[in-house]
């Protein structure tokens, strides 16, 4: 008992000491309960001070993201942990919007749209986090868009030109290599300073795996960022997933670089929303879809822009993929991004079914910044290319009626079918500029006319050959300044007429 005194003794004296330094503050809680869940949403009573957007946290240790404030109730979706939540859960306020992790750490990782690991790898720890959702530059933080997104597609490079800073919809049917093209344009980043940014919006996990490959096969892939909401994981995930990356890429922008962002689809991002949107008993609009859908698209893609000078000169292209139903783009869906991007690249089924890949119909396909970024040389090639392929298409419609007898005509169909040839392009195969250069050079200077079309992929394939024997000088001028003297052109003519002399193609086989 003596013992026990002594012990008291000395510890009452050290705690009361360390009570009267203590200072007891009132602070105020807000906790709200449950009311009731179901399909990734929850309602909970009891948190009148939420802000729309604001992160909550129940007492399980899941997450929620505000999406409806009214004065009795708040509508939230679920991000993870939706097994936990239950009626009666209690739910706390954070004060604070969801956040993603950026940096350098994340290129090469696979993560999901929190920033949570999804390639087997450690955890990613960055001094740096972003808000999911932000506002977008103000017009006097922007510049114009003045240097070109090369994407290897000579399609795409010719005709349809774009530039960094550009927001350009990649649109089609189901099925038609909206996703080959874009993911093209990502390998073709493999000799530039560009940060590539996927964000997969409730794909397939086979087709997310499939992206990761090619690009890991054929690109980059040290300089790109794979940001997945899969398609089990809860709506509210898979719906903040462009959001994520898009903050990502920002990162980048930012501080200078150039940044290219692609969004696979925005058709299915607008599913998941409406689906959010209608469990939430929002009033539904056209084909459902809620009110703002417009504003939520048009909000998230003003994000891409090219900096000024002042703001570190930046840019961040976009690259968001739709899905047409039967080539319907005057849907819904699809009639809105058209109009809030800078163009579209229209992929037609037609055309991809008959071999023609990537099936890029021209004539329904536009740039409508791009141009003044192309190469001077690649401009000058590409001048009548559009309008001679547009003749052609027209002329070959009505020629499958009957013979053609007129001579002028079967010149004009020779050449563009031609023309054809040389657009066509294997998948993961883009292509430098220099080597779409003598492509198209052939082309415009008719060199192909008299080539059976059996053997014009045989010259796609050796030109490759001449210019690294022939003219490397001319080939690096061109990928270095995007222009061609008159010493260069008559280089390149030279290296196409010594693919196309006769008995060329015997002896690049017994060389």
């Amino acid at each position: 008992m003596t013992t026990l005194r002594d012990s008291l003794g000395n510890w009452l004296p050290d705690a009361r000491r360390r009570l009267a330094d203590l200072r007891a503050e009132p602070s105020l809680e807000h906790v709200g309960t449950v009311e009731h869940v179901g399909d990734g949403v929850a309602t909970i009573a009891g948190l009148p001070q939420t802000r729309i957007d604001e992160l909550l946290r129940f007492e399980t240790g899941a997450l929620a993201l505000a999406l409806k404030v009214d004065q009795r109730q708040v509508g939230c979706v679920l991000l993870n942990g939706a097994e936990t939540v239950v009626a009666g859960t209690r739910a706390f306020n954070t004060g604070n919007f969801a956040r993603v992790p950026v940096g350098e750490k994340m290129l090469g990782r696979t993560v999901d749209p929190l920033g949570h690991p999804l390639d087997g790898g450690p955890a990613i720890e960055t001094p740096h986090t972003a808000p999911v959702d932000r506002p977008a530059p103000a017009i006097a933080d922007r510049d114009r868009v003045s240097q070109p997104m090369m994407t290897g597609l000579t399609v795409v490079d010719a005709m349809i030109p774009l530039g960094r800073g550009q927001r350009e919809l990649i649109v089609g049917d189901r099925k038609t290599g909206k996703t080959a093209v874009a993911v093209d344009a990502i390998i073709n980043q493999r000799d530039t300073d560009v940060i590539c940014v996927y964000a997969a919006v409730g794909q397939e996990t086979s087709t997310v795996g499939q992206v990761i490959g090619a690009v890991h096969d054929h690109g980059a892939i040290d300089r790109c960022v794979f940001v997945v909401g899969e398609p089990d994981s809860p709506p509210g995930l898979q719906w903040i997933a462009p959001y994520a990356a898009c903050s990502i890429a920002e990162y980048f922008r930012d501080r200078g670089r150039d940044a290219l962002l692609v969004i696979d689809d925005l058709t299915k991002h607008a599913i998941i929303y409406r689906q959010l949107s209608l469990l939430l008993r929002n009033p539904p609009g056209r084909e459902a879809y809620p009110g703002d859908i417009f504003y939520i698209h048009a909000r998230h893609l003003e994000r891409a822009a090219k900096l000024s000078e002042d703001r570190g000169g930046g840019s961040l292209t976009a690259f968001p993929i739709a899905e047409t139903q039967a080539g319907n783009l005057s849907a819904y869906i699809p009639t809105n991004l058209i109009s809030i991007t800078d163009g579209q690249i229209y992929l037609e089924p037609k055309l991809f079914h008959e071999g023609q890949k990537p099936a890029v119909n021209v004539g329904l396909s536009v740039s409508r910044v791009g141009g003044q970024t192309q190469a001077p040389v690649m401009k000058r090639l590409a001048e009548t290319l559009r309008l001679d392929y547009a003749q052609f298409l027209e002329l070959e419609v009505f020629t499958r009626f009957g013979a053609i007898t007129d001579e002028r005509t079967r010149r004009t169909i020779e050449h563009g079918r031609r023309i054809r040839a040389i657009l066509t392009q294997p998948e993961y195969r883009p292509l430098p500029l220099s080597r779409q250069v003598a492509l198209l050079l052939a082309v415009s200077e008719r060199k192909l006319d008299a080539v059976p079309l059996s053997e014009v992929e045989r010259f796609k394939n050796d030109i490759a050959t001449a210019l690294a024997q022939r003219c490397p000088r001319t080939a690096a001028r061109i990928e270095e300044t995007g222009d061609l003297k008159d010493d260069g052109r008559q280089d390149l003519l030279d290296a196409i007429d010594a693919c196309l002399a006769p008995g060329a193609a015997k002896r690049d086989r017994t060389g």
